[in-house]
C-alpha cells in the first residue's frame, strides 16, 4: 500500500462535488513529476484530498480504483489519469498552517514542494494527518 496527496482548487473540483460524483478520473496534471506519481499509483492506494488556494486544507480520504491510463482530455500520450473514489470526509479539515506547525510533518511534501499537485507520502505522515482530522 502506498499513500498519496492530490490537490484541487475547490472552485474547479471540490471535495463536495467529488462525493456527489462518487468517482472521477484525476486529469489536468501537466507536471512531469506529478505525472510520474500518477503512474506509480496502484489500485487500493489511499489518497488525501487537499483543497488548494482556497481553504488550504486536507478535507478527505480517497482511494485509487483504477490505475494510470491515457488522459482522455488530451491526445498527448505523455499524460495519464487515475480513477479515484471518495472514502470518507475528515471531521476537521487539516489546514496547511496546522501541518506546518506539526513537528511530525516537518518534511511532508506539501511543505517541501508546495506547488506539486500529486505527491507521495509516508504512511506515518498520512496517518498523522488523518489523526489531526479526526477532531480528537
Amino acid at each position: 500500500m502506498q499513500y498519496w496527496l492530490v490537490k484541487s482548487e475547490p472552485f474547479k473540483y471540490s471535495w463536495e462535488k467529488f462525493n456527489q460524483d462518487g468517482r472521477t478520473f484525476w486529469d489536468g496534471v501537466r507536471n512531469y513529476q506529478a505525472r510520474n506519481n500518477l503512474r506509480e499509483m496502484k489500485e487500493g492506494d489511499l489518497v488525501l484530498f487537499y483543497h488548494s488556494n482556497e481553504g488550504k486544507a486536507v478535507v478527505g480520504i480517497a482511494k485509487v480504483v483504477k490505475e494510470a491510463y491515457q488522459d482522455p482530455t488530451t491526445d498527448d500520450k505523455n499524460w495519464v489519469v487515475v480513477d479515484l473514489s471518495p472514502v470518507e470526509s475528515l471531521k476537521v479539515p487539516v489546514t496547511l498552517d496546522t501541518i506546518k506547525a506539526d513537528e511530525q510533518l516537518a518534511n511532508v511534501g506539501l511543505v517541501r514542494q508546495g506547488r506539486l499537485s500529486v505527491m507521495g507520502m509516508k504512511q506515518e505522515e498520512f496517518d498523522r494527518i488523518v489523526e489531526l482530522g479526526s477532531g480528537e
